[in-house]
This record gives structure tokens, sequence and C-alpha cells, in this order.
């Protein structure tokens, strides 16, 4: 991934509004949630969350699909993991026991979902 790509999504959830919108997008994979939903949920005006998806989606942390009259909006979980990635990536210089509370805290929330859907 290309730094240029990377500060383009940071700079996108560098706001709160769109920090908003991609965590509540993230709670609802894989269905993701119509626009007008998303606006309704955070008590945005529809034009202004209109604006904040448009950043988000050219950011590629969301992604659209049009469903009849709607949008539905989707947090794109494979580009977080690519910006996370970049990030991480020469991470601790090699040294597991440096990197391994940093995946310790991530590993919870994902087991959690597993255990509950078992």
């Amino acid at each position: 991934m290309e730094s240029e790509n990377v500060i383009l999504a940071l700079a996108a959830i560098a706001q709160s509004t769109r920090l908003d919108v991609f965590r509540l997008l993230v709670t609802r994979e894989p269905h993701g949630l119509p626009a007008g939903d998303i606006a309704r949920e955070l008590a945005v005006p529809h034009n202004t969350m209109s604006s904040h998806l448009g950043i988000l989606s050219r950011a590629g942390l969301v992604r659209s699909e049009r469903r009849s009259r709607s949008i539905i909006y989707r947090a794109d979980l494979a580009r977080l993991r690519e910006v996370v990635t970049f990030l991480l990536q020469d991470c601790c210089g090699g040294h597991l026991d440096v990197c391994a509370p940093l995946l310790d805290t991530l590993a919870p929330c994902c087991l959690a979902k597993e255990a509950a859907e078992g």
C-alpha cells in the first residue's frame, strides 16, 4: 500500500463524524446500512452525511451498493486491514514479544463474536 493511500484513509477518519460513521458501519457488517439510517442514527443532516460518506468512499474505507431506491454503505474491512498492516508492518523489528500485547488486545473482539455465533 502506498503512503498516500494511508494518509488519505487516516485523514478521512480524523474527523469525529466520519470516525463515528466508520465505527457504526463496522458494527453492522456484513449487511451495512442505508445512508438515511446512518444519518438518523448519528443525528446528522442527510446532505452533511452524504458529504462525509463521499470522503470515506474516496478514501476506500466504505463501499456503497444501490439496492432499489437505497444506497447501502458498508465498511471496507479489507482496506482497514491494509492500512493497519501498513502502520504495523515494521513494528517491533521482528520481536514478537513487543507485538504480542497489541495482537492480544485485538483478538478478544473477534473471539467474543465467534463464541456468540457458535
